[in-house]
């Protein structure tokens, strides 16, 4: 590291290749390959120093992803310069144990992404695509009214050299006399023995046939409710596309031209971590069995988290997003009130609040509670509920809370009736109902002299009682 600089405002970039989790500086030669050494022991002093440049970032991540062969291999990680050897260790043991929440939390903070950086990347072709140009017959896309150019200025070149479908084009079929002109997507593929690759038309359609056995394989209603409503069968099934073979595929909806399109389930690969998020040994299974998972606390482009139904789409050869209101309301109100519980403070003013007390803050109630003592050793008591703006606890003296309570302005807690009723609205407990003296604050028990008070008018009353017995007994005519 270069000691002789002031390195607080700077950051290190470093790689990670996901084929081995081995951290290395991002130092690449024109064949795209990696070549400094590991950072196990946390040297490197051909390491990429930034200062949030992001003209340096551009130029470096358009000149990575133009000569990496296979750029998705790699993940890129921003270090603090001035505590790089303990935090690329770190990041090291983290990436080991990626699934672990504050492995996960640690790698997320730490997180490049490429596209961040790399302008209009959509409209620019892929730097590596996986069909060579040269192999590729571009007089029958001009057949059909389609340029190479006109696919480049649509956007659709990367798609289409990258075996993907292109968006909707308008095309021309000429068949005999007959002019044809419809809309439909275009994508390439290689049908053996041949090894270069064919156009293909895949034609707009009105509706998909779900009636019709797609390649043997019968839809139950159960089948088609899905495909209609996440454009996903949410199975696998085993397709015939030759006689005697059956193939285990994943079925979904192209949602552009209503087409059934099928994805060999041995070819999809689930990644372990989507948007940040390290998903559970379930998640995954159900992704890989082509059911829907759902998924929270991912984070959207925006730096905000959302959550989403998972799913693979054979269509887009990938995973793709879900998003339901009503679950999405559902997640916000758990995660409102999750939050609350921990926002619920264990203790007032150094007492230590009950559970009872703490469930009915949580519940939007005003609590009592007693013992509280002032500056001067004195003891006091009060209400208190927490202030659902600003997340505090708000504080009321008994007066107050009277007042409040008489114009509806806070929900009295249920679990103490006795002590509000005793304390607020000089009502009487069991406990107290003989005691004529005004009782204090908080108090809902009897004093040591009033429960002998109590105990002494009991005697005497119960003295009076048998007297007049006796007196009605001796007043009583002989027969």
């Amino acid at each position: 590291m270069y000691m002789n600089e002031d390195l607080k405002d700077h950051d290190v970039l470093v790689v990670n290749d996901k084929s081995n989790n081995e951290l290395s500086a991002p130092n690449i030669d024109k064949n795209g390959k990696i070549t400094a050494p590991p950072l196990k022991n946390g040297k490197n002093p051909d390491f990429l120093k930034i200062d949030g440049n992001e003209n340096m970032m551009q130029s470096f991540f358009e000149n990575f992803m133009r000569q990496a062969k296979n750029p998705t291999q790699f993940e890129f990680f921003k270090l603090p310069a001035w505590d790089y050897k303990n935090e690329s260790q770190k990041l090291q043991n983290a990436l080991t144990n990626p699934n672990d929440p504050k492995n996960s939390e640690f790698i997320d903070q730490r997180r490049v992404e490429p596209k961040d950086y790399i302008k209009e990347q959509q409209q620019q072709p892929s730097p590596y695509n996986a069909i060579d140009e040269k192999k590729v017959d571009w007089s029958q896309f001009e057949k059909l009214g389609i340029t190479r150019e006109i696919l480049e200025k649509t956007g659709n070149l990367d798609k289409v050299l990258n075996w993907q479908k292109t968006n909707l084009l308008p095309i021309i079929v000429k068949v005999g006399d007959m002019t044809v002109r419809t809309d439909a997507r275009l994508s390439l593929r290689v049908t053996p023995p041949n090894d270069k690759p064919d156009v293909v038309i895949n034609a707009l359609r009105k509706a998909p046939e779900l009636e019709r056995p797609y390649f043997g394989v019968k839809f139950s209603e159960e089948d088609k409710k899905n495909l209609l409503k996440t454009g996903n069968l949410g199975r696998i099934v085993e397709a015939e596309y030759k006689k005697g073979e059956k193939t285990p595929v994943f079925i979904s909806i192209d949602k552009q031209t209503n087409e059934l399109v099928s994805f060999q389930a041995e070819k999809v690969k689930i990644p372990k971590i989507i948007k940040g998020v390290a998903l559970s040994d379930l998640q995954i299974k159900d992704l890989k069995e082509g059911k829907a998972a759902w998924v929270e606390g991912m984070l959207g482009k925006n730096g905000k988290h959302f959550p989403a139904y998972l799913q693979f789409n054979a269509d887009n050869r990938g995973i793709t997003f879900r998003f339901d209101k009503e679950r999405q309301k559902q997640s916000q109100t758990q995660t409102q009130e999750t939050k609350q519980a921990k926002d619920v403070p264990k203790t007032f003013r150094k007492k230590e609040l009950t559970e009872d007390q703490r469930d009915s803050l949580r519940e939007g109630k005003t609590v009592y509670t007693g013992d509280l003592l002032d500056k001067h050793d004195k003891k006091y008591c009060g209400y208190i509920t927490i202030n659902q703006s600003n997340g505090k606890t708000d504080f009321m003296f008994p007066s107050d809370y009277k007042k409040a309570l008489e114009a509806g302005k806070v929900i009295p807690d249920d679990r103490h009736k006795t002590q509000v009723a005793v304390n607020s609205e000089g009502k009487t407990n069991e406990a107290t109902k003989d005691v004529k003296e005004p009782l204090k604050q908080g108090q809902t028990q009897p004093t040591e002299k009033q429960a002998e008070k109590q105990q002494e008018k009991k005697a005497e009353k119960q003295e009076q009682a048998q007297k007049s017995t006796k007196s009605q007994k001796s007043t009583k005519p002989k027969m």
